[in-house]
C-alpha cells in the first residue's frame, strides 16, 4: 500500500469519529441543532460560514441537491457557524480521548508534521481544505490532531472531487460506479445521500451509455476508469508530504496506527459505511 492510501486510512479514521461518536450528535442537540443530518451538514459546512445549499451542495458533490436543502440554510437559523466551530471541535476530542488515552497522546506526536503538511500545501481550487486550515484550535493537542486530520482529510476530497470532474462524472455517477465495484447496497447510498431509486437509475442508464457499467456491474472501461480516479487522487494527496524521506512517512504512519486501529475496533464506526473506509485491520492485517 502506497503512503498516501496508507495515510488516507489513518486521518479518514480519525476524523469520522466527527459522524460516528454521539458525543457528535450530543453536541450538535446541546447549541440547538436538531438530529444527525442538521449536525452533518453544519459542522462540515461550518467552516465554510453561513453559506447556502448550492455551495454546500457544490463542495461536497456527493449529495441530493433536495437533500441538503432540507438542512441548509436552516441549520445558520439554529446556532452560527462559530458556536458549531467549537462544538464541534471538542466532541471530536472527547471521542478520541474515549478510545484510548495512551494512543491518543502516542498520535499527538504527528501534529508538527502535519502541521507542515498543511501549511505547505496550495489552496487553489481546495475550497474545503482551505477553508478549514483557517479553522482555530484552543491549544488541546488532541483537538488540534483531530483539525489537523480533518484538514488534511479535506485536501483529499477536494482532489478526488477535482479527479471525478476531470473524469466527466458528478458525485451520483461516482455512487454508483463505487457501488458495483465493491458491492455496496444501492438503498444505503441512496439513503445516506438522499438520491431517489429513479435518479440512481438514471445515473445507471447513463454510466452504462458510456461503457463504463455493463449488465448491471462495473465493466472493464469502469473499473479502469475508477482505478485512474483513485490513482489521481492518491497522488494529489500525497503533495503536501512531498518533502518527507521514507524514514519520516514511515514514523507519521506509524504514529497514527494505533489510534486509527483503536478507533476502528472499537465499533464506533459501522464498517461497510458510506465513504468506503475500511477497517485497517482488514486493508493492513497484523
Amino acid at each position: 500500500m502506497d503512503f498516501a492510501r496508507a495515510l488516507w486510512l489513518r486521518i479518514e479514521t480519525i476524523h469520522a469519529v466527527t459522524y460516528f461518536d454521539p458525543a457528535s450528535t450530543e453536541a450538535g442537540a446541546a447549541v440547538g441543532l436538531d438530529g444527525f443530518w442538521m449536525g452533518y451538514f453544519g459542522f462540515r459546512a461550518a467552516p465554510l460560514g453561513a453559506v447556502g445549499p448550492a455551495v454546500v451542495t457544490a463542495t461536497f458533490a456527493n449529495f441530493a441537491p433536495d437533500f441538503v436543502a432540507r438542512w441548509v440554510p436552516e441549520v445558520w437559523n439554529r446556532a452560527t457557524p462559530a458556536a458549531l466551530l467549537a462544538a464541534r471541535r471538542d466532541a471530536a476530542a472527547v471521542a478520541l480521548r474515549r478510545r484510548s488515552a495512551d494512543h491518543v497522546q502516542a498520535a499527538a506526536a504527528a501534529i508538527p508534521v502535519l502541521r507542515e503538511a498543511v501549511l505547505a500545501a496550495p489552496t487553489t481550487g481546495r475550497p474545503l481544505f482551505a477553508a478549514n486550515r483557517e479553522v482555530p484550535v484552543d491549544g488541546d493537542p488532541v483537538a488540534e490532531l483531530w483539525q489537523l486530520c480533518t484538514t488534511l482529510r479535506e485536501h483529499r476530497g477536494d482532489g478526488h472531487v477535482a479527479a471525478l470532474t476531470g473524469a466527466g462524472l458528478d458525485g451520483l455517477d461516482a455512487h454508483v460506479l463505487i457501488a458495483f465495484e465493491h458491492g455496496h447496497p444501492a438503498e444505503d447510498l441512496q439513503r445516506t445521500r438522499g438520491w431517489s431509486p429513479d435518479q440512481w437509475d438514471a445515473a445507471v442508464i447513463r454510466l452504462t451509455s458510456r461503457g463504463l457499467v455493463s449488465a448491471g456491474a462495473l465493466g472493464p472501461a469502469g473499473r479502469a476508469l475508477r482505478a485512474e480516479i483513485e490513482a489521481i487522487t492518491d497522488e494529489l494527496a500525497a503533495a503536501p508530504f512531498a518533502g518527507l524521506d521514507d524514514a519520516d512517512r514511515t514514523r507519521l504512519l506509524a504514529a497514527l496506527a494505533p489510534l486509527a486501529r483503536e478507533i476502528a475496533a472499537s465499533g464506533v464506526i459501522r464498517f461497510p459505511n458510506p465513504m468506503s473506509l475500511p477497517s485497517i485491520a482488514d486493508a493492513e492485517p497484523g
